[in-house]
């Protein structure tokens, strides 16, 4: 299903400078999958040393996260919309 991935700015230099992406995709571990295959360079930001989703990345399906839905096997729907978004922190 063509999806639309949102990248967010910190993470735009390691997929050549796109902010949008339009991949197809059944989930978000084909998802992930995909991003890798095309862009390598993207496994450090994206995922932990064990291959899982960083705490400090959220991934958002149609606004809502994954963690909430069914992580990595949550389905993708032709035209939804996929927002990576590192965590933000401050003190």
């Amino acid at each position: 299903m063509n999806a639309t991935v949102l990248i967010p700015e910190q993470l735009r230099k390691v997929v050549g400078g796109d902010h949008i992406l339009y991949l197809d995709v059944k989930n978000i571990s084909d998802l992930i999958e995909q991003l890798l295959a095309k862009y390598p360079n993207i496994r450090g930001r994206l995922l932990t040393e064990d291959g899982n989703v960083n705490k400090f990345i959220n991934i958002y399906v149609n606004g809502e996260d994954i963690r909430f839905l069914e992580n990595r096997d949550t389905v993708i729907k032709e035209e939804d919309e996929i927002s990576i978004v590192p965590a933000i922190a401050g003190g």
